[in-house]
């Protein structure tokens, strides 16, 4: 299926809302994880026409919710049920192994099936990795960290522990959070409501940011 058909199927999809064909919505939506886990699309993307120098796919987003919907509660628990989950059928876990160059280290981290991550991203327990995020190479995830469903975060970004990175997944029109190439989050930091932190930018710890946050002597 092609970026443009899956594009048309899911816009069609998402406006029919509950009276859409469940059979076929699944299907789409299967096509869309596979795609966004192998980072061949994105929820946002660069855009130099833009004044943040993003634009967001809002197709892509309504997809993921598409998943939400038609999805049924199954039963995901680990180590043969001593550890019980439940959640979406439709939102399998990642599956990484050494090939991708991908370190996850053990304790007790999550990433979601749907979620791209580039080689030599560090993943430190515990953490998660919701649906529609993109990480490029050489990230560190560190522990207690959140990346949301569809954030953007670029290469060689420090995520230090407990940092918060907000998805915004609804509004389907609004902008998720960026962190751009060569960023320090600092840690206990929660980054919101489709804030775009340029490229080698600083953030201190403790630091709360917002899509509305003014900012002084920048």
């Amino acid at each position: 299926m092609t970026t443009a058909t899956l594009e048309a199927s899911i816009t069609r999809l998402a406006a029919a809302g509950a009276d859409g064909s469940r059979e076929e919505a699944r299907e789409a939506f299967a096509a869309l994880r596979l795609a966004l886990s192998e980072g061949t699309i994105r929820a946002a993307e660069p855009d130099a026409a833009s004044p943040s120098g993003w634009k967001v796919n809002a197709w892509v987003k309504r997809g993921i919710l598409l998943g939400f919907r038609f999805g049924d509660i199954i039963d995901m628990s680990a180590d043969h049920g001593r550890w019980p989950f439940f959640d979406k059928d439709t939102l399998p876990l990642k599956t990484i192994g050494a090939w991708s160059a991908v370190r996850v280290v053990p304790g007790g981290s999550t990433v979601r099936d749907g979620a791209w991550l580039g080689r030599g991203v560090i993943c430190m327990p515990p953490m998660f990795v919701n649906i529609g995020a993109y990480i490029g190479a050489g990230t560190l995830v560190d522990s207690h960290a959140l990346v949301g469903s569809c954030a953007q975060i670029g290469s060689r970004v420090h995520l230090s522990a407990a940092a918060q990175i907000g998805g915004v997944i609804e509004p389907v029109g609004a902008l998720p959070v960026i962190i751009e190439d060569d960023v320090l989050v600092g840690g206990n930091t929660g980054i919101y409501e489709g804030a775009v932190v340029k490229a080698r930018a600083v953030i201190g710890a403790g630091t709360v940011l917002t899509g509305s946050t003014p900012l002084y002597d920048l």
